[in-house]
């Protein structure tokens, strides 16, 4: 995951090529993971934030959106030439729970 994060952060147009500092590094860092768990939609995530995920949010952000896909296609299903799209999954979720049945099938 740290990986994932310093190529996320070093290719952000953001990233100054140096740093004037280590004040200024900290601050620019701090800003970074600030957006990064708050606002940045991931896709291993099924396009909801780290922030969602960790504190029990991801159901009711799903079904919110759900609901709203719902609604457009209820209303105007023109729009919809392929019919309802499905939504995002998590990548992350299922490969984690994978991993943990795996897990626990090696430790029985």
């Amino acid at each position: 995951m740290l990986s994932t994060q310093f190529k996320t952060l070093k290719y952000r147009p953001a990233f100054p090529e140096r740093f004037g500092s280590l004040e200024d590094s900290r601050g620019a860092c701090g800003d970074f993971f600030r957006w990064y768990n708050l606002e940045h939609h991931h896709s291993g995530l099924g396009l909801l934030t780290p922030h969602d995920v960790h504190h029990g949010l991801a159901q009711a952000r799903v079904e919110a959106r759900a609901a709203t896909l719902s609604g457009a296609f209820r209303y105007h299903p023109e729009r919809f030439t392929r019919g309802l799209p499905s939504l995002p999954v998590a990548l992350a979720a299922r490969s984690s729970a994978a991993r943990f049945a795996r897990n626990a099938k090696t430790l029985a």
